[in-house]
């Protein structure tokens, strides 16, 4: 802390000092009712800021979510509170998460998931290029035996395993364009076979 900050601090600390003294002598009868209300009103404030700061959790606990709608012919994906769309599929059985993104040509796992499907990522390849947002970075090919959504199902699906850090693997255009008609209507993502 610099001198500014520390002359404000003292400040601050001395106004409310002053304060309380002041609050403690203007109520010296009651003063055992007067902390009763006081604490009161400290757990409403404490209250209100828990609030505040986890509404996010309470809204997405409380709101029923929109959920994936799969039927023989379609998909349809609701666009998610942070404006994306995600899909679970199931990759050689087991279930994964992926973050559907038209801007990237393949679809690409991240360490993590690679890692869940039982690929060795120590001992891949990385000589492949990607161009990301966060700059170039380099990735693996792999071939995934089989990717199902719903009633979808197909095999010998390649894909790209990151070296870099990724929350998310990316259902890229290489998966999406499987689907011949892909259509974003009334915050849905609609792919059709």
């Amino acid at each position: 802390m610099d001198a500014d900050n520390i002359a404000r601090m003292t400040y601050l600390v001395l106004l409310g000092a002053a304060v309380l003294m002041w609050f403690i002598t203007q109520n010296r009868q009651n003063l055992g009712k007067t902390l009763q209300q006081a604490l009161a009103w400290v757990f409403i404030f404490v209250g209100v800021l828990a609030v505040v700061g986890l509404w996010e959790d309470i809204r997405s606990t409380v709101s029923p979510t929109a959920q994936v709608v799969v039927t023989q012919d379609s998909v349809e994906v609701p666009r998610s509170a942070d404006g994306h769309y995600y899909l679970q599929l199931l990759v050689n059985g087991k279930p994964l998460t992926f973050m559907v993104d038209t801007g990237a040509s393949q679809v690409v796992l991240s360490h993590r998931d690679a890692e869940r499907l039982g690929i060795d990522t120590a001992d891949l390849n990385y000589f492949g290029r990607a161009q990301t947002a966060n700059g170039q970075v380099r990735t693996a090919p792999v071939k995934l035996d089989t990717v199902e959504l719903g009633a979808f199902s197909d095999r010998n699906i390649t894909a790209w395993v990151n070296e870099g850090e990724m929350d998310d693997s990316l259902l890229g255009m290489d998966y999406l364009q499987r689907f011949p008609s892909m259509t974003f209507s009334g915050g849905k993502l609609i792919l059709s076979r």
